[in-house]
């Protein structure tokens, strides 16, 4: 048959240029392998001496993350039959939002701040939450949430690793400060 006006060109390949130790210290991919260090934040302690330290570190640091925690899965075992524990459990929340929220409107307040101690309130908002549950028969509800949800609590604050919370901050000094999620 005929080629119909097409041409056949032959096929030359050059060789490609071999991967020398030159063009490996070029390639950027290479550089940023070599800095970048995976880290683990979890580890065990070494010593119980070390645990008990990390539980009251994270307890500090993460103790808001901690109570909503709780609080989470203890709405959740109210929502099917327990409508008044419920309304009882929001409404103590909402006190106690008011309250953190009164703490950060006066931050200058002699009374708010220095005679009454905070941790005082929320452990009675906490103490007062309780007997409201387990007067409305939600009391096995809370048990069981409590039971549930300490120890996972505990699993993490022995396990997380607080030593890496140091942010530079460009505006601010040139050490850093400690960057806390916690309600001050």
């Amino acid at each position: 048959m005929a080629n119909y006006g097409t041409t056949h060109r032959p096929v030359t390949t050059s060789p490609s240029p071999s991967i020398t130790q030159d063009d490996e210290s070029k390639n950027p991919t290479r550089k940023i392998r070599k800095q970048i260090q995976f880290t683990c934040p979890f580890d065990i302690p070494p010593t119980p001496e070390s645990a008990a330290v990390r539980i009251v570190r994270n307890l500090g640091i993460y103790g808001l993350y901690y109570v909503i925690f709780v609080w989470t899965v203890l709405f959740i075992t109210l929502v099917p039959k327990r409508k008044v524990s419920l309304i009882f459990l929001v409404a103590m929340t909402e006190v106690t939002f008011l309250y953190f929220l009164l703490l950060r409107a006066l931050p200058e307040s002699f009374l708010l701040h220095k005679i009454i101690d905070k941790r005082i309130v929320v452990f009675l908002l906490f103490i007062i939450t309780a007997i409201e549950v387990i007067l409305t028969g939600a009391g096995i509800h809370l048990l069981f949430t409590l039971s549930g949800t300490i120890p996972i609590v505990m699993v993490h604050a022995v396990l997380k690793i607080t030593e890496d919370l140091v942010v530079n901050d460009q505006e601010g000094s040139a050490t850093g400060e400690l960057a806390q999620l916690a309600l001050v």
